[in-house]
């Protein structure tokens, strides 16, 4: 019998590494996105110092425990045989939920995921033994410590308003105090501010990163308890006093500072509290098992009333071993970068990119518009000359190109108060006994700063208010799903027994391999994207040239490809290939929407002398998004056609279409290697023979009109072959369109040259 739970410990032993890597992707962004995003350090200084405080934080974390052993359900009531199903519900539900939404760049509460995955699989064993027993269902309250699942539920409402608000009032302070010209305000409020940030995050050390380690005696956390007055005062002056030294005397950026204790205090807090998150399962049932093993009873008739007692302390070789995992995983993790862009993308000051992460949603555009109302409301009371001075205060000095490379997504100033404000918020909350996450308030003052400082302006605000919106719901999202499945989980090991728990470890297995590779094709796409179309720093005509010749030989090869595919799928009516085609184009057309939408920022970097080539640069990016609307047009009607199951196009149709698809392709393989090769002198001879395809479809037009007159009776089918001609039409008069264009654009290139040099 002993086998079997050792072959349980060592799934959960696997489990729990794999929770590690999948767990720290997640809450990396909790305590580096204040240093990265402000670029105050190198990034190499700031994940040294972020591993320094997790290895610290994990190795004494040990006191922090009890809330995976009995802070969620009651272990008296439940068997030894009860507690192992449901610490193996709770890993297994827990490594798929956090790696789903590290794929989708989410960063979620690992918090509130583990409390409501034991909260899911506890109900669950707690209903099968209601049932078996004949119990009443009033009984349930009996099995789950109902009140610390109460605390949670509010203090996410509260941490989320809070955070907000909290972040948004003392960033609006901040920056009117600093200004954008942060250097020369630090003289003179430099030590004052470094005094008081740094005496709240040793406070926030002091209070939650200490908070139940193992090398704090219960003297040590009852004195620091009842004295929390007298440390801030003491602190406080300390710290403004040292600042001021270490700014006068040594010259040192006080701000530097600060980001750099506050970020190793979030990530000792993170390892010494989150920890449990990860591990504290399994090391609640290594701990089980041995009081299982030590009472000589039956695993279904031995209570666990023992897991409830304090003095079970988790032993330091596993939190050592656990504290090396998540240090490896920082440094090495894709995923954690994919979660910390997400913020990143919400919080940048800057609106450099026409691309936004999030897509705007009905909510997000009501908010906004309100916000705007309430705006125009408060100035309308405020007088003029308040304005003026308060919007002063908000105004970005101008930068050069060169400055513009290197501009953080944000400065020190608001970097310091992310740190600052949540450093407060998580000790005061610590301090009321309240079970705030760390993730919902870093992340919830991060967006609170970047709104108050006017980082969300008209053209950017309703993405980011929708991608907040996106992150809270999927918050929420977690605590449903991650009770849902741990409570399924837990009732098929229950009656699959050994059977259900080797196959859910398969099943997690091909899970994750899946989501692996998901997640390397989704980076290699995006990679090749940003190699292919991409904006690109363009100052000269001969680079506007190459540029564009890049992105019409890449269009023009994807459209070739596609225009075959969609017209070989109508003939033999695939309906699966034409709705891929579809998908691919609307991908493709997305693409070249972009470049169209960083066209501001094209033309802000082109040089005095080829300003000229940014109406030919939008005008080819016109051309190119007209050729691919064309192609989707078929495609949507093809699609249609054959969904709705009309008849097929008829022989003659087909060899028609495909004898105008032969001469496309022929044309587009040229082009390809024209553009590809900047081979422009070869234009003249392409254009030609230009009439040539047009007065084809013309002649399969006036064709098609004859059979309608004569032979064609279904005007579904004459529909949609009319429809694939016209759209064919304007593909090749957008192709003839676009080389003109091109061509008249190396004429005026070559006699600027010539003038050039001549003068």
């Amino acid at each position: 019998m002993e086998q079997i739970f050792i072959v349980m410990l060592i799934a959960l032993a696997i489990l729990a590494v794999i929770d590690l890597t999948v767990g720290v992707s997640n809450d990396a962004v909790n305590f580096l996105n204040s240093a990265i995003g402000s670029k105050a350090v190198s990034f190499r200084s700031i994940m040294i110092v972020a591993s320094i405080g997790i290895l610290i934080g994990a190795s004494f974390s040990g006191g922090m425990m009890e809330i995976a052993r009995s802070g969620i359900f009651v272990p008296s009531m439940f068997t030894f045989n009860d507690v192992m199903i449901i610490f193996l519900a709770v890993m297994i539900t827990d490594v798929l939920l956090l790696d789903v939404f590290n794929s989708l760049g989410l960063p979620t509460s690992t918090t509130v995921s583990i409390v409501f995955e034991l909260l899911g699989s506890a109900v669950c064993l707690g209903i099968v033994k209601i049932v078996s027993q004949g119990d009443t269902w009033n009984t349930l309250g009996s099995y789950i410590n109902t009140e610390k699942a109460s605390e949670i539920v509010v203090s996410i409402l509260l941490s989320v308003a809070l955070s907000f608000v909290l972040g948004s009032f003392v960033q609006y302070i901040s920056r009117l105090i600093f200004t954008f010209q942060v250097d020369k305000k630090l003289k003179y409020f430099g030590a004052i501010f470094g005094g008081i940030a740094i005496t709240a995050i040793t406070f926030f050390i002091l209070v939650k990163g200490l908070k139940g380690a193992s090398f704090v005696s219960k003297e040590t956390s009852y004195w620091i308890g009842h004295h929390q007055g007298l440390i801030i005062v003491i602190n406080l002056i300390f710290w403004t006093i040292l600042s001021q030294i270490l700014m006068s005397v040594f010259k040192v950026h006080i701000l530097r500072v600060i980001i750099v204790i506050g970020t190793f205090a979030l990530a000792l807090a993170f390892a010494g509290n989150d920890l449990v998150n990860f591990i504290g399962v399994p090391i609640a049932a290594y701990q089980s098992f041995e009081f299982f093993m030590a009472s000589d009873q039956s695993p279904d008739t031995y209570m666990m009333g023992k897991l409830a007692e304090e003095n079970v302390v988790a032993p330091f070789y596993f939190l050592l071993t656990a504290g090396l995992i998540m240090v490896y995983t920082l440094w090495t993790s894709k995923k954690a970068k994919n979660v910390i862009e997400t913020e990143m993308s919400l919080a940048r000051q800057d609106s450099s990119s026409s691309e936004e992460k999030f897509s705007p949603n009905l909510l997000s555009r009501v908010i906004v518009r309100g916000m705007v109302l309430i705006g125009m409301g408060v100035n309308y009371f405020l007088p003029q000359s308040l304005q003026i001075r308060m919007d002063k205060r908000f105004e970005k000095p101008i930068l050069t190109k060169e400055e513009k490379k290197e501009e953080p997504a944000f400065d020190m100033v608001r970097a310091s108060v992310n740190l600052m404000v949540a450093s407060i918020l998580i000790s005061i909350g610590t301090s009321m006994k309240l079970p705030l996450s760390t993730t919902y308030v870093t992340f919830m003052v991060a967006m609170g700063t970047s709104f108050a400082d006017r980082a969300w302006d008209r053209d950017s605000a309703v993405y980011r208010v929708a991608g907040v919106f996106n992150v809270i719901g999927g918050w929420f999202v977690t605590a449903i799903v991650a009770f849902i499945a741990a409570f399924i989980t837990a009732y098929i090991l229950k009656i699959g027994e050994i059977y259900a728990l080797i196959t859910m470890l398969i099943l997690v297995g091909i899970l994750l391999y899946r989501s692996n590779k998901a997640h390397q094709k989704k980076t290699k796409e995006k990679a090749d994207k940003e190699s292919k179309l991409n904006k690109v720093d363009i100052v000269t005509i001969q680079g506007v040239a190459s540029e564009s010749s890049s992105h019409i030989a890449n269009v023009l090869e994807r459209v070739n490809a596609l225009y075959t595919i969609v017209i070989d799928s109508i003939a033999l009516q695939d309906l699966n290939e034409l709705k891929k085609s579809k998908k691919k184009l609307k991908v493709l057309e997305k693409e070249v929407d972009e470049l169209r939408g960083n066209v501001y920022f094209f033309i802000k970097n082109l040089d005095e002398t080829s300003v000229g080539a940014s109406k030919f640069y939008v005008m080819t990016l016109g051309f190119l998004q007209d050729m691919i609307k064309a192609v989707n047009f078929i495609a949507n009607n093809g699609t249609n056609h054959v969904n709705n199951n009309h008849k097929k196009l008829k022989f003659n149709q087909i060899r028609d279409l495909k004898q105008i698809d032969k001469k496309l392709q022929d044309l587009f393989d040229q082009l390809t290697v024209l553009f590809s090769e900047e081979k422009f002198d070869q234009l003249d001879l392409l254009l030609e023979d230009k009439t040539e395809l047009t007065t084809i479809v013309d002649k399969l037009i006036q064709k098609q009109i004859i059979r309608i007159r004569t032979t064609e009776t279904s005007p579904k089918n004459s529909k949609l072959y009319f429809s694939i001609l016209f759209e064919t039409d304007e593909l090749i008069k957008s192709t003839i369109g676009l080389l003109e264009l091109f061509e008249d654009f190396q004429v005026n290139v070559k006699r600027k040259t010539f003038y050039r040099i001549n003068k």
